[in-house]
């Protein structure tokens, strides 16, 4: 292999029992780096919140949440499901490029045998599932060092492996409000059920988990030793709100939900511009800036209002001064006044939607988007790599696999099971390349 086409982890095999999302968030980052990832994944039962062929939307009913802008837990090309929704699902196919699918039930002996086998033969181990789930299919740690003692196992349960809440079920939104982030991006004439979806856990918790497995490869190529790491959902985002829970051990003090607003800055908030559901994002740190926004929008009257004469009159009338601000900025177009802004040193952004963020002059100036061609799902636009590395040119190297696309080469050719046995598994239905009609009834056809 060349230096030319080298990635940082070529040589490295992953398998992964993920689900949702900040598993294989964690299992995607790996791959787009050269790991070879391979997905454990039955079809003799639905993996939950994966493929999504727990919950297959008909055409009709994915066009009317399309309508309200619901993604509807992964919405099909052209809002149709077709023959095999499951491999044409948008929220399975935005992470699973670069990765390989097995077709596997671990919770079968013959299932459980070829999973072990896979365990000899890979130096990572993702899996982001309810703690019982793992105990269950006797897949512990503890008992997987056994078989390869130099592997790496990454968990990443929601709230820990251990403590009264170790069981306990929960998607990063779930996370969000247990430690307090849906609090905090409440609006505070509101309530956190207006929040939103954001899953800000999940995203966080993908990347950190990239980073702990990495770091685990630096040090069993030091040290040879392999180790479980544990990486709670809960744990891995708390840091973040590191300032408020300065504020309270500190303080005393509580905070307030946030909103689009700032602790300290005003105005910080999101106004309204030119034209239906159009917006820019402005955040004023000084006297100075506040100046140049007013001057800018030609709004000379608060610069002489008393209430706006300094940051902290702004801050203590901040609703009267957003309501004043959001009567000027609604005359301009919302990218015209972000550059003007963005000239006098005044930091602000358009809120954009999807449409737009596609058409972003400033990610196609750095190629940031890749097409992808899927067979059965066409051709799309699809986010790329997130870093540029200087001497490490690197791309979306093969598309998300079908489940099972990949059986006959992983159980043959890696677990060197003989044709024979492999047809056997095959034919008992527990290899291959499609649930059955028992397992996902097609009631969307």
């Amino acid at each position: 292999m060349t230096t030319e086409n080298f990635l940082p982890l070529d040589g490295y095999r992953v398998a992964e029992i993920t689900v949702v999302w900040a598993g294989p968030h964690v299992t995607q980052l790996l791959g787009e780096w050269g790991a070879e990832v391979i997905r454990v994944e039955p079809t003799t039962t639905i993996q939950p919140y994966t493929r999504g062929a727990e919950r297959i939307i008909n055409t009709a009913d994915q066009e009317n949440t399309a309508k309200l802008g619901i993604l509807a837990g992964g919405i099909n090309p052209e809002t149709t499901p077709g023959l095999d929704p499951w491999n044409r699902n948008s929220s399975f196919n935005s992470h699973a490029r670069n990765k390989k699918s097995m077709s596997c039930d671990i919770m079968t002996p013959e299932g459980r045998e070829a999973f072990l086998r896979l365990i000899e033969k890979v130096d990572v181990l993702v899996e982001n599932n309810v703690p019982m789930t793992i105990e269950r299919a006797k897949i512990t740690y503890e008992q997987l060092k056994e078989i390869n003692p130099k592997l790496i196992m990454l968990r990443m349960p929601a709230f820990g492996l251990s403590g009264p809440y170790k069981n306990y079920r929960a998607f990063g939104t779930h996370v969000e409000g247990m430690i307090g982030h849906h609090w905090l991006r409440g609006y505070p004439d509101g309530t956190p059920d207006e929040t939103g979806d954001a899953f800000t856990a999940d995203a966080l918790a993908g990347v950190m988990g990239a980073f702990a497995v990495t770091s685990a490869l630096v040090h069993r190529e030091i040290t040879g030793e392999g180790q479980q790491i544990e990486m709670p959902l809960a744990e891995s985002f708390l840091p973040a709100l590191g300032e408020w829970i300065l504020d309270y051990t500190m303080n005393n003090r509580v905070a307030d939900p946030q909103g689009n607003l700032h602790r300290e800055h005003a105005p910080h908030s999101i106004y309204p511009t030119k034209g239906e559901d159009s917006w820019i994002a402005i955040d004023c740190t000084n006297d100075e800036e506040f100046n140049s926004l007013c001057i800018t929008l030609n709004a000379h009257d608060l610069l002489n209002d008393e209430r706006f004469k300094s940051l902290a009159k702004r801050k203590l009338y901040e609703q009267e001064l957003n309501d004043a601000l959001a009567r000027y900025t609604q005359e301009w177009d919302n990218d015209q006044l972000f550059h003007l802004l963005q000239s006098v040193s005044v930091c602000a952004g358009s809120v954009h939607n999807e449409k737009q963020l596609l058409e972003s002059p400033q990610l196609r100036a750095r190629d940031f988007f890749e097409e992808l061609e899927i067979e059965g799902v066409g051709t799309h636009t699809y986010p790329g790599i997130m870093t540029k590395w200087e001497n490490t040119p690197n791309q979306i190297r093969s598309s998300p696999p079908k489940l099972g696309e990949h059986n006959e080469e992983i159980y043959i050719e890696l677990l060197e099971y003989t044709e024979k046995q492999y047809t056997d598994l095959v034919n008992k239905g527990l290899v291959g390349t499609d649930y059955s009609e028992e397992v996902v009834p097609r009631t969307w056809e």
